[in-house]
């Protein structure tokens, strides 16, 4: 496999026009089609936040790796009504254009919340699942976490800087802060302040007279759908994340009919970051059958 000097494989860039939005996705690999769905901080896009995992993924799968609608190089702008919703309609018309009647699903937070939402729509698309932290679960049982609200809060009062970024970041984003190298936060930082993104923020507050059948929407532990759910799934959650709550990890093994949960001890939001070499572990195996 061809590496480029930071370590990535060498990757195919496509940019796909879906009902008349574009969406990027890069692409190295072969073997079963595997989507890693990225999370939905700011300046987030996919192949950033799998850097860790990409290569080890790509010696046994086909992976794919879009920018969420919103995000990076793919069309600005999400659905506020239905964000998830907006999320999974984009990536399933991905799979259209790529030809792929079935895909197994990775996603992180913002992209496990798309991933979950595209399964519960059309299980038979999903092959197999691995969500870390996923957004989505207890939303309105609770008020919200520290690290939601400087998530959500990113955008609104004197606007974005770098140093609201790297607040969020290292105190919410991950357990150990010194394992986030300062370009990590520049890159994003940059890409948060594209003005497309300023003028429409794809992760907000739900807000106006819908704002509440918007909340009960994204919360899928009201959805019934969700103890029918055939695809096999995997859930690994930060037991230090405080920006989804771990609590999360139980509701969904409690709900799913076939999940396995994994609590990953000292780590926070960011799983495949943090823990790289387990998460890559882990992930290979599940998608593989390999339990």
């Amino acid at each position: 496999m061809t590496t480029t000097p930071t370590g990535l494989p060498t990757m195919r860039e496509t940019t796909y026009d879906i009902g008349g939005r574009k969406i990027f996705a890069a692409e190295t690999g072969d073997g079963p089609p595997v989507l890693l769905l990225h999370g939905g901080g700011p300046g987030a896009s996919g192949v950033a936040n799998y850097a860790r995992n990409i290569a080890r993924l790509a010696g046994e799968y086909r992976v794919i790796v879009p920018d969420l609608p919103g995000y990076g190089r793919s069309t600005k702008g999400v659905d506020g009504s239905d964000p998830f919703g907006h999320l999974a309609d984009g990536i399933r018309g991905l799979l259209d254009r790529l030809g792929l009647e079935k895909a197994h699903l990775v996603g992180n937070s913002y992209g496990g919340a798309c991933a979950l939402r595209l399964a519960l729509d059309t299980p038979d698309r999903v092959g197999r699942m691995v969500l870390m932290g996923p957004g989505g679960i207890g939303t309105t049982r609770a008020l919200p976490t520290a690290g939601l609200n400087s998530l959500l809060n990113y955008y609104t009062g004197d606007g974005p800087s770098r140093q609201k970024l790297e607040k969020f970041i290292r105190d919410h984003l991950v357990f150990n802060a010194a394992d986030i190298p300062d370009a990590v936060i520049d890159e994003r930082y940059q890409a948060s302040v594209d003005p497309e993104v300023i003028a429409s923020p794809p992760l907000r507050r739900p807000s106006g007279p819908d704002a509440l059948r918007t909340l009960w929407k994204m919360d899928f532990t009201r959805d019934a759908r969700l103890s029918r759910l055939p695809v096999p799934t995997l859930v690994l959650w930060g037991a230090r994340d405080s920006v989804n709550r771990p609590s999360g990890g139980r509701m969904l093994a409690e709900r799913l009919p076939n999940c396995d949960l994994y609590l990953v001890a000292n780590t926070g939001h960011w799983v495949q970051f943090e823990r790289a070499q387990l998460f890559n572990q882990l992930c290979a195996d599940f998608l593989a059958g390999r339990r």
